[in-house]
């Protein structure tokens, strides 16, 4: 009886951490999704026309892009070591081989988005901004995110 109160146990606590891990990565996933979709889903689609021009939504999308992109730093400090299931992306081991580096990009993205802010007024100045934004992003994107499917 004790034998089995032991496995289970065991059994329970290595579930118990699998899952905890599961939720370390879908928390980093979900920030990234979130940058995302201000980035991709508002800035972007404003951008190719696919939706139409808004500037109280693209004040918005910066915003809250900017304070996702400043959360990152604390949310990836735990290292998940797995990857979320079924994701398209993955973080990269390299964020926690080289914390220091990975954080170091951060203020840059911050700074591109908080320079835009405020100075988009059309198409073309969303272009500028986009571009901006992106190259910062596109640094961490290269170096620390990896292609899983």
């Amino acid at each position: 009886m004790m034998r089995t109160a032991l496995v289970a146990g065991a059994l329970l606590l290595g579930a118990g951490a699998v899952m905890a891990q599961q939720d370390v990565a879908v928390t980093q996933q979900n920030l990234m999704k979130s940058a995302g979709k201000s980035m991709y889903g508002v800035l972007g689609k404003t951008l190719k026309g696919e939706t139409p021009y808004d500037q109280a939504a693209i004040d918005t999308a910066l915003k809250d892009l900017a304070a996702d992109i400043a959360k990152a730093p604390a949310v990836f400090t735990p290292n998940p070591k797995e990857d979320v299931v079924n994701a398209n992306y993955g973080s990269s081991q390299k964020i926690w081989q080289n914390k220091a580096d990975f954080d170091a990009k951060v203020p840059p993205a911050t700074k591109a988005i908080e320079d835009s802010s405020g100075k988009i007024k059309d198409a073309a100045t969303l272009k500028v901004a986009f571009d901006s934004i992106q190259s910062k992003c596109s640094g961490c994107h290269d170096d620390y995110r990896v292609k899983l499917k």
